[in-house]
């Protein structure tokens, strides 16, 4: 199976050329085409009812898709919902963490499910994180361009909460204000910030959800 993240940094897509028996795992509704060589079937996004219900709840669809190339080699096509960026991980027998509903796609063999996380819901990223846990492939999406910074033991980085796309789970993190007093703090605008701990990655979208939605209010119709 090959890999190809085309058409970035705002419009991403990806292709999956995939040989004949291999799988792909992707969230519902992210395909744009692929060969009549690769056959579609619908399952629940977690293991057994209770992990579905979690997958819904942390952000990700209550559904995924299973592609599966049965009659040759065939190629599929990939893009997430939001103008935005598409980064490639390749874990190795470890998790990965992620903000809710980042998940695009993934080898098969990764577990993706949920983490409850006060912190993450204090942050106002919904009260579960997203998981990615095993060995193999896995593709997250953002809103924006994603750009990511590298933590030696024991140093800090601060990000804006909105701006989180996904983090190692050598990580540590905690919330905070992002700035000392209360009134700095909603003056500035950027209310609550996470703190990361090294060692490890963190990666952050360019663009805020929230804050695109809050520009958009005042062209919104309006009920009399």
């Amino acid at each position: 199976m090959r890999y190809t993240i085309e058409n970035g940094h705002v419009y991403s897509s990806m292709r999956v050329d995939m040989e004949q028996g291999e799988q792909f795992r992707a969230e519902s509704g992210a395909m744009l085409s692929m060969s009549p060589t690769i056959e579609l079937e619908a399952t629940t996004a977690g293991k057994g009812l209770f992990g579905t219900i979690k997958a819904a709840v942390g952000g990700e669809s209550f559904f995924a898709s299973i592609f599966t190339a049965v009659g040759g080699p065939g190629e599929l096509i990939l893009a997430p919902s939001s103008p935005g960026d598409i980064v490639e991980f390749d874990l190795k027998n470890e998790t990965l963490f992620a903000q809710a509903g980042s998940y695009l796609a993934g080898d098969v063999s990764v577990t993706v499910g949920t983490k409850g996380s006060l912190k993450a819901f204090v942050a106002g990223e919904g009260l579960f994180l997203a998981t990615m846990s095993g060995t193999g492939k896995v593709f997250l999406n953002s809103f924006g361009a994603i750009y990511f910074r590298d933590l030696g033991m024991g140093e800090r980085y601060i990000v804006d909460t909105g701006h989180v796309v996904a983090f190692q789970h050598t990580m540590a993190y905690s919330v905070k204000k992002a700035a000392s007093g209360i009134f700095s703090t909603l003056a500035s605008g950027e209310g609550l910030v996470c703190e990361f701990v090294g060692p490890g990655r963190v990666y952050m979208q360019t663009r805020n959800v929230s804050a695109f939605a809050k520009l958009l209010v005042p062209f919104l119709p309006h009920g009399s």
